[in-house]
Order: C-alpha cells, then sequence, then structure tokens
C-alpha cells in the first residue's frame, strides 16, 4: 500500500462582504453582540451566479494551481457539501466538467460540517489503495440559501465559499488515519430538512464541543503517532471562536498556529477547513512539512479528523 499527501491548496470567497453593522439593521442584533458570542465579524454571502458548481471549481482551479498539477491528471473528485438542491448530477460531476477533466470518479459527501474531513478520509484511501493517484478534495457551501434572515440566533452566524486540496500518491503516507464517528443520538442539534431553514440548540452543540472535541483531538494525535505538542498547526471546524480557542488551549498544543479564519468568514460549513487551511497557507502561517490537526464536527453530530504534512 502506498502513501498519500496533501501538495497544495486553494480557495474561493464570494464578493460580498455581510458586515456586522449590516446585519444590525437587519433584526436585532448589534456588532458586539455578536462578537461577544461567536466572535464573527463578517461573513461573504455568495450572489445568484456563484452557484456551488461555481465556488467549488475556482477553489479547486487555485489548489491544482498551487499544486503544479494538471486538470487532465485528475482521477478522483471529491465534495463535501450539506447545501446541494439538485440531486443530478452531483457537484463533484459538475467541477469535473467546469475544470475539463477528461474521467475521473466523481462523488459527493453530506456530513454537514464535517463533511471535509470525512471527504479527505475517502480519498487518501482510494489513493493509498491504488484506486487514484490524483485527487481533488473540496468543501463547498451556500448556507444562506439556507438562513432564516429574521433570526438573529442563526442568521448571524453563517457565511458562503470553498476550499479544495489536491492529494497525489506518494512513497509515504503523510496524512494520518481518520478518527471519526457520530452521536446520533444528539443528531436533532443541527438540522436542514427538506426546504426548511437551518436551524441548530447552540447551547447544546457548544457545551458537546467544548467538552468532547479535546479527547478527540487526543485520539487523532495518537493515532498519528504524535502528541499535541508535536502540531504546527490547529484547523477545527470554524464554527465559533468561543469553541475554536478553549479546545484549542485544552488540547494542549503549545507551539500550533490556529485557525480562526472564523472572524472574517463565519461558518461556512464543509468549507471552513479548507478554506482556512488555504488562508493559512497563502499567508505563509505554516512551514512546509509541518503537522497540521484538521477535525470537523456538526451535523449528526459527527466528527472526522486527521493530521496532514503541510505541502
Amino acid at each position: 500500500m502506498r502513501g498519500s499527501k496533501v501538495v497544495g491548496a486553494g480557495h474561493y470567497q464570494p464578493a460580498k462582504v455581510l458586515t456586522n453593522h449590516d446585519l444590525a439593521a437587519m433584526v436585532d442584533t448589534s456588532d458586539e453582540w455578536i462578537r461577544s458570542r461567536v466572535g464573527i465579524r463578517e461573513r461573504r454571502i455568495a450572489g445568484p451566479e456563484e452557484a456551488l458548481d461555481v465556488m467549488a471549481a475556482e477553489a479547486a482551479a487555485a489548489a491544482l494551481r498551487n499544486a503544479g498539477v494538471a486538470a487532465e491528471t485528475v482521477d478522483l473528485v471529491v465534495v463535501a457539501t450539506c447545501t446541494a438542491v439538485d440531486r443530478s448530477p452531483n457537484i463533484a460531476a459538475r467541477v469535473a466538467r467546469r475544470l475539463g477533466m477528461p474521467s475521473p470518479a466523481t462523488v459527493d459527501v453530506n456530513t454537514a460540517c464535517s463533511g471535509f474531513t470525512h471527504a479527505l478520509a475517502m480519498a487518501d484511501g482510494a489513493v493509498r489503495l491504488g484506486s487514484a493517484t490524483n485527487a481533488v478534495v473540496i468543501g463547498v457551501e451556500r448556507l444562506s440559501d439556507f438562513t432564516d434572515w429574521t433570526d438573529r440566533t442563526t442568521c448571524v452566524l453563517v457565511g458562503d465559499g470553498a476550499g479544495a486540496v489536491v492529494l497525489t500518491a506518494g512513497e509515504e503516507a503523510e496524512i494520518s488515519p481518520v478518527v471519526w464517528g457520530s452521536y446520533p443520538e444528539m443528531g436533532e442539534a443541527v438540522v436542514i430538512e427538506g426546504d426548511r431553514k437551518f436551524t441548530q440548540a447552540g447551547q447544546t452543540v457548544y457545551r458537546w464541543a467544548t467538552t468532547t472535541l479535546p479527547d478527540i483531538a487526543r485520539r487523532i494525535c495518537a493515532a498519528a503517532g504524535m502528541t499535541p505538542d508535536d502540531l504546527g498547526g490547529i484547523v477545527l471546524h470554524q464554527a465559533n471562536l468561543r469553541i475554536i480557542e478553549p479546545v484549542a488551549q485544552r488540547i494542549g498544543a503549545t507551539k500550533a498556529v490556529v485557525a480562526r479564519d472564523v472572524t472574517e468568514s463565519g461558518n461556512t460549513s464543509a468549507a471552513s477547513i479548507p478554506l482556512a487551511l488555504s488562508k493559512l497557507l497563502e499567508r505563509g502561517e505554516l512551514q512546509s512539512g509541518a503537522p497540521v490537526l484538521l477535525l470537523g464536527f456538526g451535523g449528526g453530530l459527527s466528527y472526522a479528523g486527521q493530521i496532514i504534512r503541510c505541502p
């Protein structure tokens, strides 16, 4: 069995910026109220022309350029999203068509906010087993389509965007085994059903995340043969700064750069981890070869995480 590694990342965000002050003109809220509770300053909202496959293809194209991998050589595309409306063709197939990929396998994954790390694990397994050589893994969401813009408890959270990484085969494994699972009895804590809007039991999710995720993170480190102190970076699902900072602190990763992209992007569900990772790499905040913990969590309540080596 061969290994796989991440060789590039990219992202795309809509042009429209929605600030906390903009929201304060729409619902009974304020910049101070939002910042104190979730840490978000602004978020991006997709326009009519920025469909899921458009944003996903833009992020994938950026990742391929950064990786130096031609789209024609990609033989697997995995897209994580919970906001696709059409049943067929799926978003992965539409991305492949937009980027001129001749015949890749195309798969969509829906585990909501943990979708990207689930998708990454699937692609990693395919490359390791020889079923693919070059794979693109994308997280993309238009949560704004499923948002009640009169509900101040949820509309302040969401944002739109896409992030992607490119995997390729290598002699050594640079992606650790995934640690994943769910708490089905708490599955109704985060819901998007039918044509209904996104709802969540915020306090339930907060308590679960802050008490459960540190142990899961330590299990991921153990599966990779590392300790938290070995980590060079931590990229958690960007749900809430009041979750990200306490969890990162409790993990005990004293040398790690912690992604805080939620402040400028909001909660972009399955897109949040690759979006934040791509920005850290773009800004040079993560060193090549540094081990970075990725941990997604959310609807289900599901979770998945692994450690990658930075390209």
